[in-house]
């Protein structure tokens, strides 16, 4: 069926005012389902909306800032309002700062845990909330990192949230067969994909094209057609962990 099942279904897509999150929604709305999709950046949004309606495609924004855990509640208390409930959720919202464990700024720090692990913990329990009462199916995909799976030089706190990601994903993963549901989980780990990623993390463009420009990285539609792939497999087929990293990338 691929993704004919997902027609006419709800999706929802955080972090989407860019990158890998854009590219997804609309793909998902390309697919034919309804998407929304939340962020802090509300022109970014609007002109997202504006692009996937052009395209004939159904979709509508909700700014969000994903620090503020009751705003989350309020979004997916409008997504059901609106639509009913989420049949898909893409946990895509998350950020990076170079702070040391030996010398990081607290509130960095704190910023990374509250929006890569605090609400993607959030958003999972909302949805699946949904999915269970839409038929007890639906599938929850994780964005998460090649740092979930090694630690770059200096990246030890940020990593710790993506191997937070990766412990979570597992974790619903057994919570969702204790329950007997047809739920499915996935997470995909990229490794450097070029987004704003690098220059937010680096705070500084110059470093962004350096990281982005020594061998050819991944682009954001890549990461989305694995979380399409993913959506795609039939119902008995549960594409858990995705590791994509370019084809030169060391490590």
């Amino acid at each position: 069926m691929g993704m004919d099942k997902w027609n006419g279904k709800v999706a929802l897509v955080t972090g989407a005012s860019s990158g890998i999150g854009a590219a997804t929604a609309l793909r998902l709305a390309a697919a034919g389902m309804k998407v929304a999709v939340c962020a802090r950046r509300t022109g970014r949004l609007q002109a997202l909306c504006q692009e996937a309606t052009n395209a004939g495609g159904v979709m509508e924004s909700h700014p969000v800032d994903l620090r503020d855990t009751e705003a989350i509640v309020h979004l997916f208390e409008s997504i059901r309002a609106r639509w009913g409930g989420v049949d898909v959720l893409v946990n895509n919202a998350g950020l990076g700062h170079a702070a040391p464990l030996v010398s990081g700024d607290t509130e960095q720090w704190r910023e990374m845990l509250e929006v890569n692990v605090l609400a993607l913990s959030v958003a999972t329990r909302e949805a699946v909330a949904d999915m269970r009462r839409r038929g007890d199916d639906g599938h929850v995909v994780h964005v998460s990192s090649m740092a979930a799976h090694r630690v770059p030089t200096g990246s030890g706190v940020y990593s710790a949230t993506k191997y937070a990601v990766r412990s979570l994903t597992e974790g619903l993963r057994q919570e969702l067969r204790a329950l007997g549901s047809d739920i499915r989980v996935t997470a995909i780990s990229p490794g450097f994909t070029e987004t704003e990623f690098a220059e937010h993390y680096h705070q500084s463009h110059e470093a962004a094209l350096e990281a982005y420009g020594r061998f050819k990285v991944l682009d954001a539609d890549d990461v989305a057609g694995a979380i399409e792939y993913a959506l795609s497999a039939p119902k008995h087929a549960q594409i858990h962990d995705v590791l994509m990293r370019p084809t030169h990338q060391p490590s």
